[in-house]
This record gives structure tokens, sequence and C-alpha cells, in this order.
């Protein structure tokens, strides 16, 4: 096994912009990308491993063949691959959404919920999310301002700069805004529901469907009480580490390198490499892979110690 760098399956929601073609090599025809989906065995969109023998299979196919073990002892507990990451490129707002928790996912759509993590890449000035509630409402409050459009009145913006940190636990009510590049590590699930689109409508020109039922039953309807973000740096002089979120999900760090720093692919967990800023190259075993801004990497569980060179920051996920 080696480093394998992975193609990801790219999606043009209206909302999106060019960024992620312009500035983060991502290759389409598509006039706009939205999101890239870097580490991926989701139905919906797979990863498709882009170098040495392995090149043009799935990520699902390789894992099929090798055995969930190349994921690592942590990931035994998950029926399925248990995360999905993805970069985001919001040149609109998003719709105002929440996602389930497990129970009412696998109960409901026959998928895990979602709990997910957005790292603030990149944002123009002035640039909000919505994250939870200002303030407790009923349920009943709730949907009466959805279907009056008030609902944005009671939500939390929050002005966004580079490197900031939000946990979205399942439940809570969450937007990303307009002008916002986002790395997001999330629960292996494609479950969201709708509650508010701006009066939007699809390329279809209908508006896009909301969900409302299913949000009001999943919505925590207070702020949030934690958001789940360490402060935790080590560093060196060729290197800092930032422990940026940890759940029973995910553990993802931030990596600034200038130089060069040695990681290691334990049995416990594969590890997950995306490239948000600078190039260099990953050493094993006496070969190297050449990583660039926007560049995704997967090393497998048990594959032992590895370089990073270059200068370059990253955000490494384990489970």
């Amino acid at each position: 096994m080696y480093p394998l760098k992975l193609k990801p399956a790219l999606k043009d929601y209206i909302w999106g912009g060019t960024k992620l073609k312009e500035q983060y090599n991502k290759l389409s025809d598509m006039e706009k990308v939205a999101e890239s989906w870097e580490l991926s065995c989701h139905k919906d969109g797979l990863s498709v491993i882009d170098n040495g023998i392995y090149k043009g299979m799935t990520l699902n196919q390789l894992i099929k063949e090798n055995g969930k073990q190349i994921l690592g002892e942590n990931c035994s507990v998950f029926e399925d691959f248990p995360i999905l990451i993805k970069l985001i490129d919001a040149a609109d707002n998003l719709s105002v959404q929440v996602h389930p928790d497990d129970e009412y996912a696998q109960r409901v759509e026959g998928q895990q919920g979602k709990t997910e993590m957005w790292y603030v890449i990149d944002c123009e000035p002035g640039a909000t999310l919505l994250y939870g509630f200002k303030h407790e409402i009923s349920k009943e409050e709730l949907e009466k301002r959805i279907k009056d459009n008030t609902v944005l009145d009671v939500l939390n913006s929050v002005e966004v700069k580079k490197g900031d940190v939000f946990f979205i636990n399942s439940g809570t009510v969450h937007a990303i805004g307009k002008g916002i590049v986002i790395a997001e590590i999330q629960q292996n699930s494609n479950v969201t529901y709708r509650m508010y689109d701006y009066g939007r409508v699809g390329v279809d020109g209908k508006p896009r469907e909301l969900h409302i039922e299913k949000a009001l039953e999943v919505s925590k309807i207070e702020p949030p009480k934690t958001n789940n973000v360490q402060n935790n740096i080590k560093k060196d002089k060729n290197w800092s580490i930032r422990e940026l979120s940890k759940c029973k999900y995910f553990t993802v760090e931030e990596i600034d390198i200038d130089g060069n720093l040695k990681l290691t692919a334990d049995n416990k967990s594969f590890n997950s490499i995306l490239v948000i800023d600078g190039h260099g190259k990953i050493e094993y075993k006496g070969e190297s892979v050449d990583i660039t801004k926007g560049d995704s990497i997967f090393c497998q569980a048990n594959m032992g110690e590895y370089t990073v060179i270059g200068k370059m920051k990253i955000i490494k996920t384990t489970v």
C-alpha cells in the first residue's frame, strides 16, 4: 500500500461558485463547483484513486478488496465508512438546514445521522454564517417563523475569519453564508432537512423542496451549548499542529509545515490529508507523491511512518 491521491466527486449546486476550479485545481466542465467530495465512500459521490497501481478504482472498491482492516481498529464500530470530507465554495447563501442524529436518521432515512465540523479556509470581508439560535424558542414559534419567513430573525449570525472552526452537532440549525470557502468533515451521510431557502427556485424554475416537518422534529431549539473546538497547539521549528475538533466520529488537526514533518498511520485509524494551501510532497518507503493546494491523500491504517515535505497548510483527519 502507498499514499493514495484521490480524485473527488464534484457538485454544481445553485449557490456554488468558481473558486474550487480557479484556486483549488478542481477540473470540471461545470460552470460552478459548489462542493468537492474529497474523501467519500458515499453512493452519491465516490472518491476515485488517481495514482499508482490502484488508479481508476474507487475507494469503496479498494476497501472491499483489501478488507476493513485498512481503515483501522477505531473504524470497526462503524458499519460503513465513517466520514465524508468536502471542500465547499459558497458564492451565495446556503439554505437554512438541520441534520438528524443517528437514531432518527437510521429509523426514518436508513442512513447515518450527520454531525459535522467546519473549518473556514477563506472568506470575504464581513462574511457571516448561521449557527444555532440566539435564544431558546418553542417548536411552535419556529414553525410559525418558517412559514412567515422570519426565521432569520432568531438565528445566530456569526462573522467569520480564516481559521475559524465550528462544530455542528446533529440537530443544530445552521447555514454557510456567501463568500466563504469551507473544509467540512462530517459523518458519512447525505441527509439534510431544508427549512428555509430565501424563496429561491431550482434549475427547473420551481421552489426547492423544504422538509419542514422533519426539520421541526430534529431541531435543537436552544443556542448551541458547545462547539467542541480544541485549542491544543504543538510547535517545532518546522511545523505547528493545532487540534481543531475531537468527537467519537473524527479527530481533526490543522498542520502548518515549513520543512518536513513525520506522521504515522498506525493500526488505530487511516489518515486523511487535505492540502488547503501551499505545495510539497509525501515520501513513503523511498517513493514520493507530489501534493498541492486542493489535493486529498488517503493513507491506510498500519501504513506506518510517512514524511510530509514542503511549505503548506494541511488538514489531517483520523477516526
